[in-house]
């Protein structure tokens, strides 16, 4: 998908796809604005058709999928025994088939193990990245993009993020939640649409933005990403997923004892924060640099971002005791810079965890 936008003036282009269009700051703003809409070539569709379909992947993942209703947008995990997060994807269901938007770098691995689990299912997943590909923005962007086919249902997912999905649970304390304005939706268009757009964005007729900019709002509304904060220990407990890829009293699927234990009985032994970084460098911290209380390291870097109103912040695992106001370091190749740490996961995370609500700290501009 990156190679049709890269003759766009001032485009930079990579293997994940269009990285930018010249300005990333000013990209978040057309994003935020609904004016401006994003290749993402650095997802990929699955379509899962067969009148068994829905019930199946309920009893394989972690969402509640046997009655998704066609249009209802969600997400779902795939667990290993030990309740860690192997896949995850995005799902749309429009009656006939389910779809499926996932990270590429995840898309064959998934796709060979929902093949392995078919047994003898009325289900049929496949690789449909040659024929769809998966556009951003917010909903009123993606009306100027053809998600429809002829006599079939819009193919647009809406991300259900930060709200508490049936059967979910939210961890985080922040009041308000710095998701709780984002407006992002992704549309599955057919390879023809595709052309049509990144000839009408030359044209000048369609305003384009990159990988980078949406990835620095989602950085700051502390939505977790399977490429970016996964590893392989990682519970979805310690990012706050539950509150939109987990329902908590669905039937039996693999790894759910973890998550009930979890959840009900202990606390993750990790957890998600939001760091906001010293901005007098120009470096940012690369995903995987060390974070520190003193000599002592106490988590990664998942995720960074410089950001048009908050500046360079980043999301980061650390451990669950790493006190909530312990200054925090990270390493860079400029050397350390200073974090100040914002709770997405509160250290007593869990099912009867009573922990207030907490304003949150932001370097936004007050409105006036």
């Amino acid at each position: 998908m990156g190679s049709l936008f890269a003759e766009l003036p001032r485009a930079v282009v990579d293997d994940a796809g269009l990285q930018h269009v010249g300005s990333p700051l000013i990209e978040q703003r057309s994003i935020a604005a609904g004016e401006a809409i994003v290749p993402l070539a650095d997802r990929t569709v699955l379509a899962v058709p067969g009148e068994d379909r829905l019930s199946w992947l309920d009893s394989l993942t972690s969402q509640a999928l046997a009655s998704l209703a066609p249009g209802v947008s969600t997400e779902l995990l795939v667990l290993d025994p030990q309740g860690r997060v192997e896949h995850a994807a995005s799902v749309f269901d429009d009656g006939e088939t389910t779809w499926l938007i996932v990270d590429r770098a995840d898309a064959d691995a998934l796709l060979s193990w929902l093949r392995k689990m078919r047994f003898r299912l009325r289900v049929d997943p496949r690789d449909a990245g040659d024929e769809f590909a998966v556009f951003g923005g917010t909903r009123a962007a993606l009306r100027s993009v053809d998600a429809a086919r002829p006599g079939a249902m819009p193919l647009i997912w809406t991300d259900p993020w930060p709200e508490i999905s049936p059967g979910g649970h939210g961890y985080g304390v922040a009041d308000p939640h710095p998701g709780a304005e984002r407006d992002w939706a992704e549309a599955i268009v057919t390879r023809d649409e595709e052309r049509r757009i990144a000839d009408a964005a030359a044209r000048g007729e369609l305003s384009i933005a990159g990988l980078l900019a949406a990835e620095a709002l989602r950085v700051a509304a502390w939505r977790p990403r399977w490429s970016a904060e996964v590893d392989e220990r990682t519970l979805p407990h310690e990012l706050d997923w539950l509150r939109t890829a987990v329902h908590l009293s669905k039937g039996c699927y693999r790894g759910q004892e973890t998550v009930a234990k979890v959840h009900n009985l202990g606390h993750p032994p990790r957890r998600l924060v939001a760091l906001q970084l010293d901005g007098s460098g120009s470096a940012l911290p690369a995903r995987g640099a060390e974070v520190r209380v003193g000599d002592d390291a106490v988590g990664v870097i998942t995720s960074t971002a410089l950001h048009y109103e908050e500046g360079p912040i980043a999301l980061a695992v650390v451990r669950r005791s790493t006190p909530v106001d312990a200054p925090l370091v990270v390493e860079t190749d400029e050397g350390p810079i200073a974090a100040a740490q914002e709770i997405v996961v509160p250290p007593e995370a869990g099912a009867t965890a009573n922990v207030p609500r907490l304003t949150r700290l932001s370097r936004r501009p007050a409105a006036t």
